[in-house]
Formats: structure tokens, sequence, C-alpha cells
């Protein structure tokens, strides 16, 4: 009998946050190469809190979406805002998953395999295997509780000090942990996890979703871009991200009647709201701000794009992380311009030499970056472009999805090569 994989994650497609493309993308790949995947999750809801057109959050219902057997459970649903309600929120898809997951978990499946952010999904996870007897993969996509702590969400001391017992439980519970960054792998071995259970599997980007599209000028008049260097940041406005800097160095070149560049910011996110209360305070007809697109569409707003912009807080647990919006920027071959701690996707820009990092925080020096990429036919950015477009071929969601069932292997039945 040929077994399965298990997978439980809080966001799937047709959410579009990267743990929800992450898995939904590898899940594709898979399938076509012949594995059965089964994948316990919410009712798409991210990041509004609103569940998606077409669903509705009942107990229970199951869908297939191409060759993917897809359960969702009732979850309580909150915006990504207000900490306490998304906590909630947090708390409810554990304990449904893990009472969904006592029902729905056969014989076939042989493995169950749960991807943090966030970690109670990997409670849920860790204890059915427990009970099912089964082998519990942990995927560590973030080191959570502390990427928390760095934004400030969770400030009191003794939560805290319970989460990370819970979170090094998780570890030491595991069969094996696939961590996304080899910064994750790191950290787990200085607290004491035994390297030889964790391998590191980068984050990727699925090129047959992920392509240029040329004929974008209606999109472009639209939006007020002709003729303007586009500075694009695209995904998740969130409290990690900090992106009222970027607005606010627009807000200087507006005031400085640099005419040249606009900023494009596609998502949304708990710092949306704030931002657009920041562009419309201050009239900045330098930014345009769009509403999330679907995966169908969102081709079209990365090639409008000039350059990629990746901002994250100036905190050292951003050091250990690399946004998927690295992967994606080379897919469409844009040059990336990454304001983040001095750490792993700085090592993947550099390395490839398709973008520009900048780690010391100072607005004067992003400000002249900006203008100086926005000088015509300039010879750097075609650099970084062809760096970009090289580099892609390297980080494939296909290279992940196979790197991964690679490691999954020894919990199947069969051995059959991949192709």
């Amino acid at each position: 009998m040929q077994k399965e994989v298990f997978f439980i994650t809080d966001n799937f497609y047709p959410e579009h946050n990267a743990a929800a493309s992450r898995i939904y993308e590898r899940s594709v790949y898979w399938v076509e190469w012949g594995y059965k995947v089964t994948v316990l999750t919410s009712f798409p809801n991210f990041p509004e809190g609103k569940v998606y057109a077409g669903y509705d959050n009942k107990l229970i219902s199951a869908e297939n979406i191409n060759g993917i057997d897809i359960k969702r459970v009732w979850t309580f649903i909150a915006p990504n805002q207000k900490v306490l309600l998304r906590l909630v929120d947090f708390l409810s898809f554990m304990v449904i998953s893990f009472f969904a997951g006592l029902y729905l978990i056969k014989r076939k499946h042989s493995v169950i395999v749960a991807s943090s952010p966030h970690l109670f999904t990997a409670v849920a996870g860790c204890f059915l295997a427990k009970i099912k007897g089964r082998p519990f993969v942990m995927e560590l996509a973030d080191l959570w509780p502390e990427s928390v702590k760095a934004v400030g969400v969770l400030k009191k001391h003794w939560p805290l000090k319970v989460i990370e017992k819970l979170e090094m439980y998780m570890y030491r519970e595991a069969n094996l942990i696939i961590a996304l960054t080899n910064a994750f792998k790191e950290n787990l071995v200085r607290r004491g996890i035994s390297e030889d259970k964790i391998i590191v599997i980068r984050n990727g980007v699925d090129l047959r979703l992920h392509k240029r599209v040329d004929d974008v000028q209606d999109l472009r008049s639209k939006l007020g871009l002709n003729d303007k260097f586009v500075v694009g940041y695209i995904g998740t406005h969130g409290l990690a991200h900090g992106l009222i800097r970027i607005l606010k160095i627009a807000k200087k070149l507006h005031e400085e009647g640099n005419q040249k560049i606009k900023f494009l910011f596609v998502g949304s996110g708990a710092d949306r709201k704030n931002m657009l209360n920041f562009v419309s305070a201050h009239k900045l007809e330098n930014v345009v701000m769009v509403e999330a697109q679907s995966k169908e569409d969102i081709s079209k707003y990365w090639s409008l794009l000039s350059t990629s912009l990746i901002h994250l807080k100036n905190q050292d647990t951003f050091r250990s992380v690399i946004p998927t919006k690295v992967f994606e920027s080379m897919a469409y071959g844009l040059p990336i311009i990454l304001i983040a701690p001095d750490g792993e996707a700085a090592s993947v820009v550099n390395e490839t030499s398709s973008g520009i990092c900048v780690s010391d925080y100072d607005d004067e020096n992003l400000l002249a970056i900006f203008k100086d990429l926005s000088v015509d036919n300039n010879a750097h950015i075609k650099e970084m472009s062809e760096k970009s477009i090289q580099a892609s071929k390297f980080v494939t969601r296909e290279k992940q999805a196979l790197d991964y069932i690679e490691s999954l292997r020894p919990y199947l039945s069969d051995s059959r090569p991949l192709s």
C-alpha cells in the first residue's frame, strides 16, 4: 500500500502568504511525481481575517485542488492586527486540528509534517504523531516565538517563557526538523538540539507561476507609472517589515520634487492601515498602494518593477531569515534592494550579486541608493538584473520539493526515482 504525507498548516492556498504558497507549490510537484498528500488547514482568511468568497467557516469540509486532498476545519478567525485575538486564532487551530486529525489520519498516512509559524501548529502535529504512532517532522520556517518578541507583540515575561519551553519540547520530540535556513539550524544546535536530526532545505520560487508578463502597459498607465523608476514591495505589510520608514524616505523625495522615482506597495497586513494613513496625511503622489492580488494576477505587478525592495526591521532575530521575496525577485530578473540586518538573506544576495544589501539603516544612504539606481541606462541595474535571472535557476520550488520529499522518503513505502 502506498503511504501518504499528512501535512498540517494554518495557511494554505488560495491564501498567498509565504507559508501558504510554499506548502501548496511543493505539494503540486509531489502529486505530479505520484505521491499522495493530505493537507489539514483552516478556511482561507489571511490576513484580513475574513473568509474568502466561496468558503464558509464551518466545522469541516473537503476539497481537492490539483490532486491535493485538502481538509479544512473551523477556527476562530481574526485579522492579522490584534494580538490577543490572533493568539486565540492560533490556539483554536491547534485544538481543532488536533481533534480533526484523530479522525482524519488513516493507516495510509505514514508521516505527519507540521509547519511553523506559528508554533501551535507543530504542537498539534507532535501530539497527533504520538497518539497515532507516526513519525513527526517539524518544518521550521521561523524562530517562533523569537520573531514575535522581536516586533514587540508579546511583552510579558511569563507567557514567553511558557511558549519557549513548549518550543524546545517540539524540537526535542521531532523525529526530523526541516529548517529553511542554515541560521535556524545553528540556532537550534546552540540550544542543545542534535544537529543529526536537522536538515536545511532553503526556500525557493516556482518559475511556472512567477514569470515576467510583457504586456502590462495598460496597468502601468492605470497606476501612473509611465516613464517612472518603480521601487516595488510585494508581500505582507507586517509589523516585522517596518515599511513606514520607506514611506518617510518617499516623503523626502516628494518634498525634493523628485518626479522620477515611484514606490509601489502591493499586499496587505497589520501595518497597511498605518501606511495608508501616512500616504494620505502627507499627500504622497509618489506612492501607489494596491491591495493583495491573486496568484494569477500577481505576475503583472512584479513585471511593473524596476527594482524589488525587501525591508525588515533592524532586529537581530531577522539575521536568520530569508524572505521569500528574495527568490521571487530573482524569478523576474529584478535587482534587489535588501534592507535587513547582515545575515542569511544578505549572504544569498551577495553570493549571487543580484542586488544591494543595506544593513546600516541610514536613511540618507538609502535615499542616495534610490537616486543612483534611477539614473537612465544604469549599467549596475542591468548587471544585477542578469545575475538575478541566473540565480533563479538554482533556487526553484521544484528543487526544494525534490530535496524535501527525499528527506521524507525513509517514512514512505516506495522508492521510485523522481523526475
